[in-house]
């Protein structure tokens, strides 16, 4: 296994304070090979981040930087599906950021083409690492990932720190209503479910990278809650709502809970 990572180079002594953290030790990346469960494989990676340092959740915010792997460059694999861990939600200067502190273990579960053989991975990753700054981080993945191998602690509850599904959860009604706006659509996500505790936080996606969401404004009457949020297309042109692949995620003090799709109501 091979991780080479790289700290943008304007993390100058210019950018930041004499006292701040040296850039090779801000963020450190582990690759734990995991195991094989008939045709899938299941690893990870580790990411430690100095002192008040964060990365980025898949839907950072509207001032984060999402996260990219880029695992074209792998053998014998036919898919790969992040897990992502429950979030934290920061604020700074009345902005909003989806992500993580300290140390995170982020899954992934690939489906290999042969099972009976090794899987060669090899990947790109690229973060946004953030404190008062935000810069830049890319680091490479390469390894043979055996087939077998037992279990590993530190995935299998990474896995379980995921957010619940909405039966877990006991969602009811989910229902979308979606209505357009000058440069894409407005879409009204409500979701009878049981509180979550604090200030819950609504992150709707869309499913497609190229669309803009904005944060979503929130509000709660007893056992329903509701988002809204923006979502704007490429160079503002109309585009059409892929309703089956919306996610809507609730953040909240207590639980957090994902639900896949949002049909019309």
């Amino acid at each position: 296994m091979l991780i080479r990572m790289f700290i943008a180079s304007c993390l100058s002594l210019a950018a930041l304070p004499a006292s701040a953290t040296p850039p090779d030790q801000i963020l450190t990346a582990e690759l734990l090979p995991g195991w094989r469960e008939g045709g899938r494989h299941i690893a990870a990676v580790r990411l430690r981040l100095a002192p008040e340092w964060k990365t980025y959740w898949r839907s950072p915010g509207e001032a984060g930087i999402p996260p990219e792997f880029d695992w074209s460059g792998s053998e014998n694999m036919v898919s790969v599906r992040m897990h992502w861990p429950v979030p934290h939600v920061f604020t700074l200067n009345g902005m909003q950021t989806i992500g993580y502190r300290g140390e995170v273990v982020l899954p992934f579960e690939i489906v290999a083409r042969d099972a009976s053989r090794p899987i060669r991975l090899r990947a790109r990753v690229d973060l946004g690492v953030c404190r008062d700054i935000c810069v830049p981080a890319e680091f490479d993945l390469d390894a043979q990932l055996a087939p077998g191998g037992g279990p590993d602690a530190s995935i299998v509850e990474a896995l379980r720190s995921r957010p619940e599904t909405g039966h877990e959860a006991g969602v009811g009604r989910v229902a979308c209503r979606v209505e357009p706006i000058d440069d894409g659509l407005r879409l009204t996500a409500e979701l009878d479910l049981p509180e979550t505790g604090g200030s819950e936080v609504v992150v709707l996606e869309p499913g497609t990278p190229a669309i803009w969401t904005s944060e979503a404004v929130t509000s709660r009457q007893g056992a329903r809650l509701t988002a809204v949020s923006d979502m704007v297309g490429p160079g503002g042109a109309p585009f059409a709502l892929d309703r089956s692949a919306l996610t809507v995620t609730v953040l909240g003090d207590r639980r957090a809970v994902e639900i896949r799709g949002c049909p019309a109501p």
